[in-house]
């Protein structure tokens, strides 16, 4: 199958990899330097234990979606509109579109952008970029994707490349659940520059955790949302999956870059406004993940 992923990040390149080592036709759409490293190498994919350059083909254009069948859609939250808005004119009526996306909107964003069905997805994964055209995978790599007339296939084109896919009838749910695990690590993983497992061990921790999951969750309910499976079990458990995992806003930040925190904890506060719900913790891991954000973009 010929496939293009929109926004060659540590999530879209790890997925990229493993499709183009399983014999797919990958087109990887990203920035300069990591396009010019893997057109002239290829993708460098380290899983830990073994490492190997994977053929593929870089662009910095997104016309380079013209004839894929199927597009991994991988920008940040902050960009759906803009790259929507990009591959729009190059994608066909059958073309098959994934959001890998953080947050719970960017599936209906990026559909009213292009003006036809996107399938939402959610992403577990620890993945980080360990230099240009270098993909760094450090453990899990399931996908969740909502249902549609397309998701199996889907499901039987990722299966064959050891991307474990289960297709369920609450994507939405589902994208609540890792929206929340999001909001209890990320700004505090990015605030403090710390790993999940040491972030932890730190007096009051799960304490600051479990009050933004709590908000969350009544979020969640005044929604509409059934999150599924044990919230809280999954948080807990992702220190001993991931104990080494910087969150991608702790990434961001350390590369002064924007981060999505304003669709993670801050969509939770924007929501809980419209439903006349308190999200104190939500708040302040939000404002202070800004004011480290820009202070960390200003210099």
């Amino acid at each position: 199958m010929k496939i293009a992923v929109m926004g060659a990040g540590a999530v879209g390149c790890y997925y990229g990899a493993m499709l183009a080592r399983a014999g797919h036709e990958v087109t990887l759409i990203g920035r300069p330097t990591h396009v010019e490293a893997m057109n002239r190498d290829g993708l460098l994919l380290d899983l830990g234990t073994s490492q190997e350059y994977v053929a593929v083909t870089g662009s910095t254009e997104a016309s380079s979606v013209a004839g894929a069948e199927l597009i991994l859609f991988c920008v940040k939250s902050t960009d759906t509109e803009d790259a929507g808005q990009q591959i729009k004119p190059f994608i066909g009526k059958n073309t098959i579109i994934l959001s890998l996306q953080n947050g719970v909107d960017n599936a209906e964003r990026l559909g009213q952008v292009l003006g036809q069905p996107v399938i939402p997805v959610v992403v577990y994964v620890a993945t980080s970029m360990g230099g240009a055209g270098h993909v760094k995978h450090h453990g899990r790599g399931e996908l969740v994707i909502g249902m549609s007339s397309q998701s199996q296939v889907v499901a039987d084109t990722l299966r064959p490349a050891r991307i474990p896919v289960e297709i369920s009838e609450n994507a939405d749910g589902a994208l609540w659940a890792k929206m929340i695990l999001n909001c209890a690590y990320n700004a505090l993983s990015a605030i403090t520059q710390t790993p999940y497992g040491e972030l932890v061990k730190q007096d009051g921790i799960w304490d600051v955790m479990r009050n933004a999951v709590d908000e969350c969750l009544a979020v969640a309910a005044a929604c509409g949302v059934t999150v599924p499976g044990d919230v809280w079990g999954a948080i807990e458990k992702i220190v001993e999956t991931m104990p080494a995992q910087f969150s991608s806003t702790a990434q961001d930040l350390a590369r002064g870059k924007p981060s999505e925190i304003d669709y993670l904890n801050g969509y939770i506060v924007r929501k809980g406004r419209e439903f006349g719900i308190a999200t104190p913790t939500n708040l302040a891991l939000h404002a202070i993940t800004r004011l480290r954000e820009l202070k960390g973009v200003a210099g």
